[in-house]
């Protein structure tokens, strides 16, 4: 009874400041409201053999499966800029389940009680964010980015109290590993001198063991997380993606988007963009995401000086070097992206000209960002208001001789540009809707929405419903469900 997990826990091995041994908080009445049976099937679990209540004693924690070993995890992190001491103050990590293919992933149960991490917090989670995370990161998956996954919902019976009493709600979420850059700062800061080499070669073991011979490893651990963090970014900006809360205790180490919190997906283009009802300063914009990286990078190189070079003036100076690369790769990675968006296939210097220019288009006639992409693939015009004017019609005459110039046939363009612009995003008021029913008990409108955002570039009949912008769009903010 225990979904065929096949657990190899090793985070344990690590010293105890790391984590503390925790029980999930017993539920009375669980009850399963979503699992994802192919990811399950994926990952090698068997939830098609189990009936629903078995799967929700199971991802509820009623019900401990064979070998898990569940723990709570410390971590620091600095929040809006600010260093704070954390943890998992609502998930328990039930262990780490290896695949199929050999691939090792954290089972986590996310709103799941208590920990010695809670502070004043309940360990609880309502409804409504867990189908929220569950939505938006598997849209994130078929968006081609590298995401924590969700395995399941289950319902607890029991009322969360926030600004009123909500439904309870635990999310089973699949990742890599939930090592953090807050992960990093917490043991630099509060655990013993040598635990910053432990924890960093338990890293590059688990994720980055692939570094040339005679290449200090913890200058290339540094060097692979700038690499995957510079990717990941320019994947969120390519797709109008705002994560809202990049606290550095919300940066896998992995590459991976984790915590969906305050996050959302742009209707309009603006650069100024932020969802998040805490973000009063706008640190966390769409247009300050790259930033922000490179801010947590930097925070993250500075746990590793020690054990980059002995001489603290040499290890700052090799650590500088590598994160000024940061915003190369990540020009490069968000470049290339909006090549092949435009349906362009090689490079030209007028390219980030012609790129800027339809941005800045797009910004002042307040453009949907997935639309406008959409209707240069299909040339229509989607309803946008842009497309009638002067400097538009400018801007798409360079923009046609740019594409002519690559001798590449009309159906190679068109098959790249709709490989890479996305035919459907979770947007905000369709994710809003199909809560609202959930909530109500109706999930025929979420399960709708997470089938077709499951064929993200399937360009279908069938998606252009959830293509249409409301008239009139009010201020859109979100909550961290705390």
């Amino acid at each position: 009874m225990d979904l065929a997990f096949n657990f190899d826990n090793t985070y344990k091995d690590l010293p105890n400041t790391f984590y503390t041994n925790q029980e999930p908080a017993y539920i009375e009445s669980p009850k399963l409201v979503i699992s994802n049976n192919t990811l399950a099937n994926e990952i090698g679990l068997k939830i098609d053999d189990f009936e629903s209540e078995k799967i929700a004693k199971i991802l509820s924690g009623n019900t401990i499966p064979k070998a898990a070993y569940p723990i709570s995890q410390a971590y620091a992190g600095h929040q809006f800029g600010y260093f704070t001491m954390l943890g998992d103050g609502r998930a328990i990590l039930l262990g780490e389940h290896i695949g199929p293919n050999g691939t090792r992933y954290d089972v986590q149960l996310k709103g799941s009680g208590r920990t010695a991490y809670s502070r004043a917090g309940d360990g609880k989670a309502s409804l409504g964010p867990m189908l929220r995370e569950y939505i938006i990161s598997e849209a994130m998956h078929y968006l081609n980015i590298p995401s924590a996954r969700s395995l399941a919902v289950v319902e607890t019976g029991e009322e969360v109290i926030r600004e009123k009493p909500l439904p309870g709600a635990i999310l089973t979420r699949i990742a890599s590993s939930h090592i953090r850059v807050g992960t990093f700062e917490y043991v630099a800061a509060y655990g013993a001198k040598e635990e910053v080499k432990i924890l960093a070669d338990y890293t590059i073991k688990r994720h980055f063991n692939q570094a040339p011979d005679g290449v200090n490893p913890y200058i290339y651990l540094l060097q692979e997380v700038i690499k995957k963090q510079a990717k990941l970014i320019s994947k969120w900006q390519l797709v109008g993606f705002v994560h809202g809360v990049m606290n550095t205790d919300n940066m896998a180490i992995s590459g991976e988007t984790i915590d969906y919190g305050p996050c959302a997906f742009m209707d309009a283009y603006n650069p100024d963009t932020v969802f998040s009802s805490i973000d009063r300063g706008r640190r966390y914009a769409y247009s300050n995401q790259s930033n922000i990286a490179l801010w947590n990078m930097s925070r993250f190189s500075e746990t590793l000086l020690a054990l980059i070079e002995k001489d603290l003036d040499k290890a700052v100076e090799i650590a500088e070097e590598n994160l000024s690369e940061f915003p190369k790769l990540y020009k490069s990675h968000w470049l290339d992206g909006m090549r092949k968006k435009l349906g362009l296939f090689d490079e030209e210097e007028i390219d980030e000209e012609l790129i800027d220019g339809l941005l800045d288009l797009m910004n002042q006639y307040k453009a949907d960002y997935t639309n406008t992409f959409l209707a240069l693939t299909f040339d229509k015009d989607y309803s946008l208001e842009l497309m009638a004017s002067p400097e538009f019609k400018d801007w798409r005459n360079k923009w046609e001789s740019r594409v002519r110039s690559q001798n590449k046939t009309k159906e190679e363009v068109l098959t790249l540009m709709k490989e890479n612009n996305p035919s459907i995003i979770p947007r905000n008021h369709l994710v809003e809707n199909a809560l609202e029913n959930c909530i109500d008990g109706d999930y025929s409108l979420y399960m709708d929405l997470l089938e077709a955002l499951t064929n993200s570039f399937g360009h279908t009949k069938s998606q252009e419903q959830y293509q249409i912008v409301p008239c009139k769009q009010e201020p859109y903010l979100t909550y961290c469900g705390t």
